[in-house]
C-alpha cells in the first residue's frame, strides 16, 4: 500500500501562486494533491516546517566539479557523487555535468562516468553538457585554444552515438558550425545552446530558426550588444523563443545589466551556477580569487550554489523573489522539456521540494 507523504511550511509558492495554510500531498515522490491544512484528517502525520517556504527544486543545467574533483580531470563516478551532493546542498535536485574544451578521449571517459553513475543508481545527474570544443577561439574565455576547431561530421557522429542518451545538451558556436553538423546534432535529440561565440546578429538569430533554443551565459564569452551591430547578445534579446542562462554571483555579469536583460527576456532568462572546483591538474587549474575562481588569471567560473544564486538575485533587486525561484527552477526544467514534471507544485508532478527559511536559506530538500 502506497505510503503518503504530507508537508507543510508557512507558505508554498506553487510556481504560480501563493498558498498559505495548505499541505502538500505525496505519494512514491509524486504529488497527488495539494490541500488546505484543515482537511487533513490526521494532523500529526504532517511535516512540519513553521516559518519556512515551500518550492520546487531547483535545476543547475551548467556545472562542472565539486569538492575538489572536477568531472574533466576525475571523468569517475564519485566525482559525480561530489558533484550531485554539492548540488542539492544548494537546493538543486537536477544537474546537467559540464565538460569544457577538451580531448577526445575526456569526453568519452566523461560518458563512461555517467553510464556506471546511472548503473549504480545514482540520482540527480540528467546526463553530459560539452561545453565546446566547436567554439569560436576569439570568445575561448578561459578554454584551452588548442583543442578549439570546427568538427567535421564524422567526428560528431561518432561522439554522439557514443554518447547516446547521455550527452543531452552542447554549447557550440553557430558561426563555427554548418546547418548540416547543428541537423545532425538536433537529429539525436540533444539541446544546442550558442555560446563562445562571435557570432553576428545575423548568423545568430539564423541559427535560432536552424533549431538552437538556448544561449549559453548571457554577455560572457559572446559577441556583445552594440548600436551598430547587436551580436548574439543582442539576438538572443530580440527574440521570442529562445531561452539563455546567466551567472549571477556578481563577477560574471553585473546585477544591473542582469536587471535590464531580465526586464527583456522576461520568462526566457534563466539561472546556472557555472560552478568550478579547485584543481592543480588537467587543462583547468581553477584556483579561488576571492568568492570565484581563475584559471591562468582569467576568470573560469563560480563559487555558486543555486539557493545562493536565489539570494543574489533578490538582495541585488534584480527581481523579485518568485521570479527567482523560477529561474532556478521552472525555466530550466522547460530548457530541458521537463516542465511537465518539475518546477511546479501541482497534482501529478515530483515530490522535489526545497523546504527554506526567511533569510532564503536551505532547510532542507526532499526528493
Amino acid at each position: 500500500m502506497p505510503v503518503q507523504q504530507l508537508y507543510k511550511a508557512s507558505r508554498i509558492f506553487s510556481g504560480n501562486t501563493w498558498l498559505n495554510d495548505h499541505v502538500v500531498v505525496a505519494e512514491n515522490n509524486i504529488i497527488t494533491a495539494v490541500v488546505p491544512f484543515s482537511s487533513i484528517a490526521d494532523p500529526a502525520s504532517v511535516q512540519r516546517f513553521d516559518n519556512c517556504i515551500l518550492a520546487p527544486a531547483f535545476m543547475d543545467l551548467q556545472i562542472y566539479g565539486a569538492y575538489g574533483k572536477l568531472l574533466s580531470v576525475f571523468p569517475e563516478t564519485d566525482a559525480l557523487y561530489k558533484l550531485n551532493d554539492y548540488c542539492n546542498k544548494g537546493g538543486a535536485v537536477y544537474c546537467l555535468p559540464t565538460v569544457a574544451t577538451n580531448t577526445r578521449e575526456v569526453f568519452i571517459n566523461a560518458i563512461d562516468a555517467v553510464k556506471a553513475y546511472w548503473k549504480q543508481g545514482g540520482k540527480g545527474v540528467l546526463g553530459l553538457h560539452l561545453e565546446g570544443p566547436w567554439i569560436n577561439p576569439v570568445k575561448r574565455g578561459a578554454h584551452i585554444e588548442a583543442l578549439i576547431h570546427s568538427p567535421t561530421l564524422a567526428e560528431v557522429q561518432e561522439l554522439l552515438d557514443y554518447g547516446k542518451g547521455v550527452i543531452k545538451m552542447i554549447t557550440l558556436a553557430p558561426e563555427v558550425c554548418s546547418k548540416e553538423i547543428t541537423d545532425c546534432i538536433l537529429s539525436y535529440g540533444i539541446i544546442i545552446s550558442a555560446g563562445h561565440s562571435n557570432a553576428t546578429y545575423n548568423q545568430a538569430k539564423e541559427g535560432f530558426a536552424n533549431g538552437i533554443t538556448t544561449v549559453t551565459h548571457l554577455f560572457n564569452a559572446m559577441s556583445p550588444l552594440q548600436h551598430r551591430e547587436p551580436g548574439l547578445a543582442g539576438a538572443v534579446m530580440d527574440d521570442d523563443k529562445t531561452f539563455c542562462s546567466i551567472i549571477p554571483d556578481g563577477f560574471h555579469v553585473d546585477y544591473a545589466a542582469i536587471r535590464i536583460a531580465k526586464q527583456v527576456m522576461k520568462e526566457r532568462l534563466f539561472v546556472i551556477t557555472d560552478a568550478v572546483t579547485h584543481t592543480t591538474e588537467g587543462y583547468y587549474k581553477h584556483a579561488m580569487s576571492g568568492d570565484k575562481y581563475e584559471a591562468a588569471g582569467i576568470l573560469s567560473g563560480s563559487a555558486l550554489t543555486m539557493i545562493k544564486a536565489v539570494r543574489n538575485l533578490v538582495d541585488n533587486n534584480v527581481t523579485s523573489l518568485e521570479e527567482a525561484l523560477r529561474m532556478c527552477s521552472l525555466y530550466p526544467a522547460q530548457v530541458m522539456g521537463m516542465d511537465k514534471q518539475l518546477g511546479r507544485i501541482e497534482k501529478g508532478y515530483e515530490a522535489s521540494l526545497v523546504i527554506l527559511n526567511e533569510q532564503l536559506e536551505l532547510v532542507k530538500l526532499i526528493n
